[in-house]
C-alpha cells in the first residue's frame, strides 16, 4: 500500500482531517513572543507606566504623632508608631535604582568608607540589573522596595499596589534570593507630608508586614544643583542629630550625587557619624529575610525571562526591519516586473509562436468529486480547442466516476484505478494520453471555453515545457470566499507574472496547468515524494532545462475551501509540501544553464517571500498590537494603516490587470486582521512539523459544485 493511500485509508476510518489541536503550537510561539514583549515593556517601564503625581490634600485622617514624629513609620499590628535614627547616625539612602552606571560608583565609595545604605528599588531596574542587587546585599546594604513601575500609589488600587510588590518581591527573590519589608512609595518626602490619600497606602502597607520608610532630608540631588548644593542639604541640621538622607543613584546623570557622596563622607566621619542602614539606625533587625524553595526558583525564572526579554527585543527590531525591507521589495518587484509583463504580453502582434491547433489531452484527477466532477465535465464540453478527457478516479468511495459515465461523452474516458494518490493518478492518465499537450485540472474546477486554447498557445514556442494558468476563486461571495478572492488575484497571480519574467516559475497550478508530454517524462513524471506535486513537477522542469510560463488568459474557477477548518487543511498541506518541493530540489543551486537560475533566482525567491518573510511577518502584528496597547495609540495606527495602504495600491493594480472589479476589496482590511492571521499559523505549524520530523496526512475538502460554470469575463 502506497504512502497516499495509507494516508486516505485512515481519514475514512474517522479520524478527523486536522486535528483539533492544530492551533496550539503556533499559537504558544505567538502568545510566548507577546508575552515575551510584555515583559520587555514591563521592565523597561513601558507597560503600565504611570508618571501622574496625586497633589496634597487634608490630613483629617492622619495620626497627629506621625505628623510630628520620625520618618520611619510602623503601622503593622495595626499600632501606629514612628521612629528616628540614633544620634550621630545617618542612614543614606538612594532612590529609583540600580543604575549599571551610577550605582557601582555609588557602592565604590560606600566600600572605600566602610559604609553601609539604603537602597530602595524598583523592580524593573532591578530586574534588569540583578547583579547589582547582589553586590548590595553582598556588601552588606539594605535593599527596600520602591514599587516596581514607579508609580504613585495614592491614585491606584489595592490591586495595583499588590501587583507592583508582589512583582517586586519576586525580582528581589531571583537577583539575590531575599524578600525585604522595607518600603518607600514614590514620590514621598517627609512623613509631615502624609494626608488622606497617602495615608491608606501606608496603613495598607503595615497590613502586609511593611514598615515605610520617609526622610529627614532631600538633597534634591535629581534637580543637579551642584556638588556644594547638594552637600550643604545633607548636612544634618542640629549637630549629632540623626538622619535618613535621600539621594538617588538612578533616573538621570548622576555625576554630582557620586561627587557629593564621596565629600560628604569625611565631613561627617570627622564629626563621629556613623553610615548606617535604615534599620541599623534603629537598632532594629535587617529587613531582608532569606527566600528558599519555589520562591526562589519562580524568583530566577523572572529574572532570566526578563533578561532574555531585554535581549531580545533589539534581535526582534532587527527582524521587524527584515520583514518590513522584504515586504516593500516583494511589492515592487511585483508591480515593476507585472507591469513590463502586460507590456510584453498585450502589445500588438504578440505571439509565442506559431498558433497552436493540435489536439489535446486534459486529465482529470478525481476523489470523491460527486458534487462538481459533473460542472468539470460539462465545462469542458464548451472548449473552443480540439480535447480528449481522461477522468481518473482515484479510488473514491462515492459516485464519482458513475456521474462521468452517465453522461456518455463520446470524448470522455473513465478509468478507474485503487486509490493511490494524486500524482499516481496522474502517471495513470498520462500512461492513457493520445496526444503530446497535456492540460490538468483538479475535479472542482470549471474551464471557460477559451481556456485550453490560451492555455497551449505558449508551446508554440519550442523551449516552452509548461505552462500556469490564471486559477480564479468561483465562490467569492461568501467573506472567506472574498479574502482568498484577493489573495489568489494579488498573490498568486502577481506573483506568477513576476515569476515569469525572471524566468523561474515555482509552480504550475493543480487547477490549470498545461505540460509537455515529452517534458514530463524527461522530469521524470509526477511524483509523489512530496505533498505539493505541482510545485515539485514544475521544479523538476526547470531543472531539466524546460521553460515555464503563465498565460493569463487562460482562466479557470476553482471551489476555494467554504470553512477555516477546510482552509487550515488545504494551506497547511500547500506550504508544507512547498518546503518539501524546496529541499528536495535544493541541489539546483549549484547546477548550470536554466537549472542554475531556478536554483540561484527562483529558489531563494520562493524562500524569502513564500517561506521566511511570511514566518517573520506575525512580528508586525505582534508589535501593532503592543504598541496599540502600552506605546503611542496614533502613531502605532498611523504606521498599520501606511502599510495597508500601500497592500491596497498592490491589491488595486493586480485586480485591473485581472479585470476585476473593485469592490471586493472593502474586506481588505478584515482580511489583514483576521485572514493574514490563519496563514501566519498555518505557516508556523508547518515549520514545526517540518523541524520536529512530524509527517502530514493528504487533506481531502469537502465540495458543494457551488461553481457550476465559468463565469463572463470582459475581453
Amino acid at each position: 500500500m502506497s504512502r497516499h493511500q495509507r494516508l486516505r485509508s485512515a481519514a475514512r476510518s474517522g479520524r478527523k482531517a486536522v486535528p483539533p489541536l492544530r492551533f496550539l503550537l503556533p499559537s504558544l510561539v505567538l502568545a510566548a513572543l507577546m508575552g515575551m514583549l510584555m515583559l520587555r515593556g514591563l521592565v523597561t517601564n513601558e507597560v503600565f507606566h504611570d508618571s501622574r503625581v496625586a497633589e496634597s490634600v487634608d490630613k483629617t485622617t492622619v495620626p497627629r504623632h506621625l505628623l510630628t514624629g520620625g520618618p520611619i513609620v510602623d503601622s503593622r499590628d495595626g499600632k501606629e508608631r514612628s521612629y528616628r535614627p540614633a544620634d550621630h547616625t545617618m542612614a543614606l539612602t538612594f532612590d529609583d535604582g540600580p543604575d549599571p552606571d551610577w550605582t557601582p560608583k555609588v557602592l565604590d565609595i560606600l566600600a572605600k568608607h566602610d559604609a553601609h545604605a539604603t537602597f530602595f528599588v524598583t523592580g524593573s531596574m532591578a530586574t534588569r540589573y540583578p547583579e547589582l542587587i547582589r553586590r548590595m546585599v553582598a556588601e552588606g546594604h539594605e535593599v527596600g522596595l520602591h514599587t516596581f513601575n514607579h508609580p504613585d500609589l495614592a491614585l491606584h488600587s489595592t490591586t495595583r499596589l499588590s501587583w507592583e510588590l508582589a512583582q517586586t518581591q519576586l525580582a528581589l527573590a531571583g537577583a539575590a534570593g531575599i524578600h525585604s519589608s522595607l518600603f518607600r512609595p514614590p514620590y514621598s518626602s517627609k512623613a509631615s507630608a502624609l494626608d488622606d490619600l497617602t495615608w491608606p497606602v501606608v496603613k495598607e502597607l503595615g497590613k502586609r508586614g511593611y514598615i515605610t520608610a520617609f526622610i529627614d532630608t532631600d538633597t534634591d540631588d535629581w534637580k543637579r544643583p551642584g556638588v556644594d548644593a547638594i552637600v550643604k542639604a545633607a548636612l544634618p541640621k542640629h549637630p549629632g542629630e540623626g538622619s535618613v538622607v535621600l539621594m538617588h543613584d538612578s533616573g538621570g546623570e548622576r555625576s554630582q550625587t557620586v561627587a557629593a557622596l564621596d565629600r560628604l563622607m569625611p565631613l561627617l566621619e570627622a564629626e563621629k557619624y556613623r553610615f548606617t542602614t535604615v534599620t541599623e539606625s534603629l537598632g532594629a533587625p535587617s529587613a531582608h529575610t532569606q527566600v528558599t524553595g519555589f520562591p526562589l526558583w519562580t524568583g530566577k525564572v523572572f529574572i532570566w525571562f526578563a533578561s532574555a526579554s531585554v535581549v531580545l527585543m533589539p534581535i526582534l527590531v532587527a527582524l521587524l526591519a527584515v520583514v518590513g525591507g522584504l515586504v516593500l521589495a516583494r511589492f515592487a518587484l511585483m508591480l515593476l516586473l507585472s507591469a513590463l509583463h502586460v507590456r510584453r504580453t498585450r502589445r500588438a502582434g504578440f505571439s509565442w509562436g506559431p498558433p497552436v491547433t493540435e489536439p489535446v489531452t486534459v486529465l482529470v484527477p478525481a476523489y470523491n468529486e460527486q458534487e462538481c466532477i459533473a460542472n468539470t465535465v460539462r465545462s469542458l464540453a464548451e472548449s473552443d480547442h480540439p480535447i480528449e478527457v481522461i477522468v481518473i478516479d482515484d479510488g473514491s468511495s462515492d459516485d464519482t466516476a458513475d456521474i462521468v459515465e452517465a453522461l456518455a461523452l463520446p470524448w470522455v474516458r473513465v478509468i478507474r484505478q485503487a486509490n493511490a494518490g494524486k500524482a499516481a493518478a496522474l502517471n495513470t492518465g498520462l500512461a492513457h494520453a493520445s496526444h503530446d499537450l497535456v492540460v490538468m485540472m483538479d475535479g472542482d474546477t470549471v474551464f471557460e471555453p477559451s481556456t485550453v486554447r490560451e492555455l497551449v498557445q505558449p508551446f508554440g514556442d519550442p523551449g516552452v515545457g509548461a505552462v500556469a494558468g490564471n486559477a480564479k476563486v468561483g465562490n467569492r461571495d461568501t467573506l472567506i470566499g472574498a479574502w482568498q478572492h484577493i489573495e489568489y488575484v494579488m498573490g498568486f497571480n502577481l506573483d506568477r507574472r513576476m515569476y515569469d519574467v525572471l524566468g523561474c516559475m515555482p509552480t504550475i497550478p493543480g487547477a490549470v496547468g498545461a505540460f509537455r508530454r515529452s517534458a514530463l517524462v524527461e522530469a521524470g513524471g509526477m511524483s509523489d515524494d512530496t505533498l505539493a506535486e505541482d510545485t515539485d513537477v514544475t521544479m523538476a522542469l526547470h531543472r531539466a532545462g524546460w521553460r515555464v510560463v503563465y498565460a493569463e488568459r487562460a482562466r479557470a474557477w476553482t471551489e476555494a475551501p467554504q470553512s477555516m477548518d477546510q482552509l487550515w487543511s488545504q494551506r497547511y498541506r500547500w506550504s508544507y509540501g512547498t518546503m518539501q518541493a524546496m529541499w528536495k530540489h535544493r541541489h539546483a543551486l549549484l547546477e548550470r544553464g536554466r537549472a542554475g537560475r531556478f536554483g540561484r533566482i527562483g529558489l531563494p525567491l520562493v524562500a524569502v517571500f513564500m517561506v521566511v518573510a511570511p514566518l517573520l511577518a506575525p512580528l508586525i502584528d505582534v508589535f501593532l498590537v503592543y504598541g496599540l496597547l502600552f506605546v503611542d495609540l496614533g502613531k502605532t495606527l498611523l504606521a498599520w494603516l501606511a502599510v495597508l495602504a500601500v497592500q491596497a495600491v498592490c491589491a488595486g493594480y493586480a485586480f485591473r490587470l485581472d479585470r476585476e472589479k473593485p469592490w471586493h476589496l472593502i474586506s481588505l482590511p478584515m482580511q489583514q486582521i483576521v485572514y493574514r492571521q490563519l496563514m501566519y499559523l498555518v505557516l508556523l505549524q508547518s515549520w514545526i512539523t517540518a523541524l520536529t520530523g512530524g509527517r502530514l496526512r493528504w487533506q481531502k475538502l469537502r465540495r458543494t459544485g457551488e461553481v457550476e460554470a465559468a463565469p463572463v469575463v470582459a475581453a
